[in-house]
């Protein structure tokens, strides 16, 4: 079943959102993004003349009532957005008599779902290496069944529109979909949209293809790495993950950031590159810093000579160049984590490099799909979120789509 296709006149809709927005100190929205990504799902249940119930979670509060991570704070912004008062239930596995309450037109928010374990499904309070830990688990997995069930009654019907999250089989957003049949659970138009974006990075590949990969570990996008390695004609890899590579080289990198324990798979990396035809993009000079702040005091030094007591904090100018002419003319294009320490003024401008060429070549005619929080953060910070193809929502759940993992929360509904 397709949102397009479902008529929710008369209907209750359980709708999935990545309502994990952040917050200030005042608990005021600072970036509303996911919540204006979620509208058009959102409007079309209403327009169509159903009632919302609203889910989502907030933060990591381990299955524990925290106010920090309370959505309550975030009740008048979505009722501003959708235009409709929006109800509160303050306990979402409690919310039966508000549910049944609901008229069509009226939206009903559900709290924190991570204010249960059973949202997660994981034990807690007890080890992993614990004796009774599987017995733990296998009971946990039972709770959260009773728990999906319990959201499950609320509604006629459940639209998962929670990319963020799609990567977690958790009861919101994969458990749930076992209590209704396939007529009546279906992908909202995020999730369609997001789905769509990995699939034009990984089946409808248009060349040349660059993938632009950052952050601060190797580590954390090995996967990604090695299935973009079958793909790609180009791979920059940029931001502090670098300094790895070049200390592998036998290039002295100060006091950046380092993985020593990845000093050989960087070497690997670069070996199946060469094994494979990939254009291998790694920077050749930096902005070294001498302290990590944004007033510190700053030279441009090859990459692999930064001095005693320094830290790359940057792309240099040469290497911007590089990542520019890579870029260039690329026909299909992955933007996923910073070149540099882009939260600091005066170290943005490798990121801007890259966001500026992205733009040309999306302007040439180029397919560019920016993922993960830093990326979008970037893009945001640069306003140039207009000049790209797509942006995506989900950090984690992109990369393992990226990876070629099945999502669980995609799973669920296309019962793949």
């Amino acid at each position: 079943m397709t949102i397009d296709n479902y008529n929710f006149a008369g209907k209750k809709a359980i709708v999935r959102v990545d309502f994990n927005v952040p917050l200030n100190e005042e608990g005021k929205i600072t970036d509303d993004t996911r919540i204006r990504g979620a509208l058009p799902t959102l409007k079309k249940v209403l327009a169509d003349g159903g009632a919302l119930i609203i889910m989502s979670h907030m933060g990591k509060p381990k299955g524990k009532v925290n106010a920090k991570y309370s959505l309550s704070q975030i009740v008048d912004a979505v009722s501003e957005k959708l235009g409709v008062a929006v109800q509160f239930a303050p306990d979402c596995a409690k919310a039966a008599e508000a549910a049944a309450a609901l008229k069509p037109g009226e939206v009903l928010m559900l709290e924190n779902l991570r204010f249960y374990p059973e949202e997660e499904g994981k034990p807690v309070g007890i080890d992993k290496e614990d004796p009774a830990y599987n017995d733990a688990k296998k009971a946990m997995k039972e709770s959260q069944k009773e728990f999906a069930k319990t959201l499950a009654s609320y509604a006629d019907c459940y639209i998962n529109d929670a990319f963020g999250t799609a990567h977690r089989r958790h009861a919101s957003t994969a458990v749930v979909a076992d209590y209704f049949d396939a007529d009546n659970k279906m992908l909202g138009y995020l999730m369609e949209k997001e789905v769509q974006a990995v699939d034009n990075i990984l089946k409808d590949i248009k060349r040349p293809f660059t993938a632009i990969m950052g952050g601060s570990k190797v580590s954390t996008k090995i996967g990604i790495i090695e299935n973009l390695m079958d793909k790609v004609d180009n791979l920059i890899l940029c931001g502090g993950m670098t300094y790895t590579f070049a200390k592998a080289q036998g290039g002295h990198i100060g006091k950046s950031i380092v993985e020593d324990d990845k000093l050989e798979l960087a070497l690997d990396i670069m070996a199946q590159a060469k094994a494979k035809g990939v254009n291998l993009v790694l920077g050749t000079d930096c902005v070294a810093a001498d302290d990590f702040s944004n007033d510190a005091n700053t030279q441009v030094v090859p990459a692999g000579a930064i001095p005693e007591g320094w830290e790359g904090l940057d792309a240099g100018p040469e290497t911007r160049k590089l990542f520019a002419a890579a870029i260039e003319g690329a026909k299909t294009i992955l933007w996923n984590g910073p070149a540099g320490v882009f939260e600091f003024d005066n170290f943005t401008d490798g990121s801007r490099a890259i966001a500026e060429a992205i733009a040309k070549a999306t302007s040439e005619g180029a397919f560019s799909l920016i993922g993960g929080g830093d990326s979008v953060a970037c893009i945001n910070k640069f306003g140039m979120a207009d000049k790209v193809s797509y942006i995506s929502t989900g950090g984690g759940a992109l990369l393992e789509a990226i990876e070629g993992k099945v999502l669980p929360g995609v799973a669920a509904i296309k019962g793949e």
